[in-house]
């Protein structure tokens, strides 16, 4: 797993030892990444050659080598947890390694580094939509982001949960299940027929449907009307 930090700093490197022939120095790394000292890109650097990326030949000055870069395609994944604090999202490099298990969802690829589970239709992060049901379409998931259970993706549409970082246009991973704690993001089934991405917060008997942009008003109904479809726990972002 790369932190967008950590991102932001492979890719600057390597595009300098492009066009010069020789790395940044730690100055230049620093104003690149808005950093307010050194010591963040000592700690960065550190980071990218304990994970394979990066090489420090420590006797020359200025000398780094891009050992390799994170899988570039269309699709850049953003991973994130949700938790009661919020969702906060990190860059993760495709075909890092994972765990290997089970996934009655997914059929599991040669290289045993990503599964493909179901996509599914726009799920309204503003307003409630149908949820489409169709699995001839899937996605390829690092199994690292995981664990057990089922799993499927869901496009975001609208943008009332951009506070929490998730944009429209933005792929939802969701794992199945039917319960979730206070402040969780989760998939919610309104009336079996409306599907919303929201965070979620008991009332009593009543569910409040939390939206995490300060132009949409929190939603409530009674528990019985709102069915937990699952909880949020990866992001992937197309650039």
């Amino acid at each position: 797993m790369l932190t967008r930090k950590q991102h932001q700093l492979l890719l600057y490197i390597d595009d300098h030892l492009r066009r010069t022939g020789y790395s940044p120095s730690f100055d230049e790394m620093k104003d690149a990444l808005e950093l307010r000292s050194k010591s963040g890109i000592h700690r960065l650097i550190s980071a990218l050659e304990e994970r394979g990326f990066l090489r420090r030949h420590h006797h020359r000055a200025r000398a780094l080598e891009v050992l390799r870069l994170p899988h570039m395609g269309t699709e850049a994944p953003i991973a994130a947890l949700a938790s009661e604090t919020g969702f906060v999202p990190a860059v993760l490099s495709q075909g890092e390694t994972g765990l290997d298990g089970a996934f009655s969802e997914a059929s599991v690829a040669n290289d045993r580094q990503t599964v493909s589970i179901p996509l599914y239709g726009r799920i309204a992060a503003g307003l409630p939509i149908e949820a489409m049901q169709d699995d001839s379409d899937r996605i390829e998931v690092p199994i690292s982001l995981l664990g057990t259970g089922e799993h499927y993706a869901l496009t975001v549409a609208g943008d009332s949960m951009i506070e929490a970082g998730i944009l429209d246009g933005d792929i939802a991973i969701i794992r199945r299940r039917e319960t979730a704690e206070n402040g969780q993001i989760i998939v919610a089934l309104i009336d079996g027929q409306e599907v919303t991405l929201k965070k979620l917060r008991r009332r009593g008997s009543m569910i409040a449907l939390e939206a995490a942009n300060r132009d949409y008003e929190t939603r409530i109904f009674p528990a019985e009307r709102v069915n937990i479809q699952g909880r949020l726990i990866a992001l992937f972002r197309q650039y």
